[in-house]
């Protein structure tokens, strides 16, 4: 992969399964410049590349900080981490990238579960630092599983940081009702965690009455598709003409890649956004994590990793 390469100066065993890795340059020149919410590519080994929030303070300049939870159900990556990646290792990454921004607003509601809390405490820290309204709401199953804690509980963030446990007491857990009881349209949200916890946010706020541009979000992963109804459709590159068709069980970037079409991909799981394509005819089935509800109304793009086709025909802007 194209990027800077990196060493890692420090691994820190954040909480139960989580680890940070610190990144420095390796001749000690100031890393490309971040915000809050960026992400960078992690070429884990060969072959094998991953997306990771950036976690520390977006001031500073010579490290980036990126928490990684082990995670048996995962497709290599976070394992290879924590078995293979030690301190003086040397890693090639992306220039950090950024779907996840914060969006100018006078108060802001921050929502983490698990190893969302990478991405959120960034934001936590920018909004902080700026003097900004705002609450931090961090969900774990116990303590231990807690990752970042003692920057968490730092004095900088006072009051704003709440942590909440499942297996605590009543009153220390999150009350979504209570919290999102009344919509503000200055207030802007952040959620990002588990598709369940991230899934329980929406709803919630939904439910509430808030609107879906006020409410911002960020998955880890892709939910679960149901395939057994798959069937082949056709794609046609704009620039050659060329049609080739996508059966059941194949992915429309497998089967260009198999024809000589290249579409960079990354996760392979529809929600980094590597892989956006334009579609400029036919209606695509959206099966990523990645777009809003709105952008995929319009029709116009596609993860070609996941996504398939409504329509018999997708004519792609290739």
């Amino acid at each position: 992969m194209t990027g800077l390469s990196v060493k890692v100066a420090r691994r820190t065993e954040e909480a139960l399964d989580i680890a940070s890795f610190e990144l420095v340059s390796l001749d000690g020149a100031p890393l490309p410049p971040f915000s809050a919410g960026a992400h960078i590519d992690v070429q884990v080994k060969e072959g094998l590349v991953r997306q990771y929030s950036l976690c520390n303070d977006a001031r500073e300049t010579q490290r980036y900080v990126i928490g990684v939870l082990r995670d048996p159900k995962s497709r290599g990556g976070s394992v290879a981490m924590h078995d293979g990646v030690r301190e003086g290792d040397v890693l090639r990454i992306s220039a950090p990238k950024n779907h996840f921004p914060l969006a100018p607003s006078r108060r802001t509601l921050l929502f983490a579960g698990g190893i969302g809390i990478t991405p959120i405490l960034c934001m936590a820290e920018q909004l902080a630092h700026s003097g900004a309204d705002f609450e931090l709401h961090y969900c774990t199953r116990e303590p231990a599983r807690a990752a970042f804690h003692g920057r968490l509980l730092a004095p900088r963030f006072g009051a704003s940081v709440h942590l909440h446990f499942d297996c605590g007491a009543p009153a220390q857990k999150l009350d979504l009702p209570t919290l999102l009881a009344t919509p503000d349209p200055d207030t802007h949200i952040y959620v990002c965690g588990p598709g369940g916890f991230i899934d329980h946010v929406v709803n919630s706020g939904r439910a509430q009455g808030w609107n879906s541009a006020q409410v911002h979000l960020e998955h880890f992963s892709a939910k679960a598709q149901d395939k057994s109804a798959d069937t082949a459709f056709n794609v046609k590159i704009a620039s050659s003409g060329k049609t080739y068709c996508v059966p059941a069980g194949r992915t429309v970037a497998s089967v260009l890649a198999d024809n000589g079409v290249t579409v960079p991909t990354s996760c392979e799981e529809g929600v980094c956004g590597t892989c956006i394509t334009r579609v400029l005819d036919g209606v695509p089935a959206h099966r990523d994590a990645y777009f809003t509800d709105d952008e995929r109304a319009r029709n116009d793009q596609f993860t070609p990793c996941v996504s398939r086709a409504l329509s018999n025909c997708l004519v792609l802007d290739l």
